[in-house]
């Protein structure tokens, strides 16, 4: 009854002021007041107009009152103008989010953080990179979830990140980054501040300066005992290792360990294959858009052997030997930040031209650092090629798990004897490294005695033969 008294008074005030402002505000200053009443925060609350002298509005809650629940409900309804004035001071937090590693594979628990490619306080879209995380396999993208500017990173280059780990913030409004940056640089100063006059401290930082002197003598002792340094010398320079490169050594000595690695060699003579990729490339070009090259004419013939020699595309696990029917070829591709094995899935289903195309896709990717782990994983037998290096002879190394690997080299003009005569030919040496434990001598010859017969003949292929 009291606050509507006063209500009254203060609207026969308002209209008979000849100033239209402080009306107004006593508009105003009644929802306000009838805000405060509702939520029954104080017993009295002063509100100061603006443009006007203040006025204090007394009212005692009083709870079940049915004139004051009328005044409060009649003051809400009608007017906005609560609403205006409390949104600017509330905190919304849809307008922040936050970039995560992403899922990196199965067999990927771990990455290191390359580098950035934004900046704090740049403006991105949504899926758009903003990191880069290099790991055993790989290099994976963090994206932005949203379109936004970027706030802050919490982590840095060379950090160890894991799948959810959180990589940078990110405000959907340009506007909340201005405002909310300071805002909570300020709030750090002064929380600071209070902190150091109080009895605690003291025995806190005897605590902290106790604690470091104990953990740091151990881990030197356990780096050098771990991984021995070598002095620094003059016109040397000490390169981190990257995870790739990390991942490959430990992988080939692994195989090392592993397997009972055998290399068997043979020749072959590329006279009757270059002829056929030289006769038809061209036309091969205009109608599949790609270059006919001599590796698909290996994928076949490696097709061809497997096909013909199962145990090769066998694996050994544990105390039995599973046989694959499948063949899915991994190539090897040599790129600047390592060697990665793409894999040509079924290719014992895909002719020349899907064999090429699969190819020039997966160098590609590989050689630009945007294959998945998807592609990489798996493969039942492996082809290296050497031979665009220049290798004349080797002996390749067995990708885990498989159980061989074929190793193509340069084509060199020899002198061969054809006929009875002595002629100069382009000749190839292949090598076939196995695992004895599985694959004995004979299955391995009989490998490369098929490699050879396809090669030369590739006639054959056609009469499957």
């Amino acid at each position: 009854m009291m606050l509507r008294a006063v209500l009254r008074r203060a609207s026969s005030r308002a209209s008979s002021s000849a100033s239209t402002g402080l009306g107004k505000s006593l508009q105003s200053s009644r929802v306000a007041a009838s805000a405060q009443s509702f939520h029954s925060v104080s017993s009295t609350q002063t509100l100061v107009p603006r443009g006007s002298h203040a006025h204090s509005f007394h009212h005692r809650s009083c709870p079940g009152c049915p004139d004051c629940s009328r005044t409060i409900l009649s003051s809400f309804q009608g007017t906005t103008t609560l609403k205006s004035w409390v949104r600017p001071f509330s905190s919304d937090a849809g307008d922040v989010v936050e970039a995560v590693v992403p899922h990196m594979g199965e067999s990927i628990t771990d990455g290191t953080l390359a580098n950035f490619l934004k900046k704090p306080g740049d403006r991105v879209e949504a899926d758009e990179a903003i990191a880069q995380i290099e790991t055993d396999k790989v290099t994976i993208d963090i994206a932005s979830p949203a379109s936004g500017v970027i706030q802050e990173f919490l982590v840095k280059e060379g950090d160890t990140v894991e799948p959810g780990n959180k990589v940078a913030i990110i405000s959907t409004s340009a506007d909340a980054v201005s405002h909310v940056a300071p805002s909570e640089k300020t709030e750090e100063k002064p929380a600071a501040k209070p902190s150091p006059p109080a009895d605690e401290p003291k025995v806190d930082s005897s605590k902290v300066a106790e604690k470091p002197k104990t953990p740091s003598p151990p881990p030197p002792t356990k780096q050098s005992a771990k991984e021995p340094q070598l002095p620094p010398k003059d016109r040397e320079r000490r390169v981190p290792m990257t995870r790739l490169r990390k991942r490959v050594a430990t992988r080939l000595k692994d195989s090392q360990n592993t397997f009972a690695l055998l290399t068997t060699f043979n020749e072959v003579d590329m006279t009757n294959l270059m002829k056929l990729r030289s006769q038809y490339k061209d036309a091969f070009f205009e109608k599949h858009g790609v270059k006919l090259g001599l590796m698909s004419g290996f994928i076949k013939a490696a097709v061809s052997a497997l096909q013909h020699q199962p145990v090769v595309n066998a694996v050994i696990d544990g105390d039995d030997i599973i046989y694959r029917d499948y063949v899915d070829i991994s190539i090897a591709v040599g790129t600047s930040k390592g060697l990665v094995v793409p894999v040509i899935r079924g290719a014992d289903k895909m002719n020349f031209a899907d064999i090429e195309k699969t190819i020039n896709s997966l160098a590609k990717k590989a050689n630009e650092g945007t294959i998945s782990i998807d592609e990489m994983a798996g493969g039942s037998f492996t082809v290296s090629n050497g031979g665009v290096y220049g290798s004349l002879i080797s002996t390749p190394i067995i990708n885990p798990p498989q159980s061989a690997i074929l190793g193509m080299h340069s084509i060199v003009q020899r002198p061969m004897v054809v006929g009875g005569s002595v002629v100069p030919r382009p000749m190839m040496y292949v090598a076939l490294t196995y695992d004895h434990r599985l694959i004995d001598g004979r299955e391995a010859v009989y490998f490369l005695r098929r490699i050879k017969d396809v090669v030369e003949d590739p006639q054959r292929l056609l009469l499957d033969i």
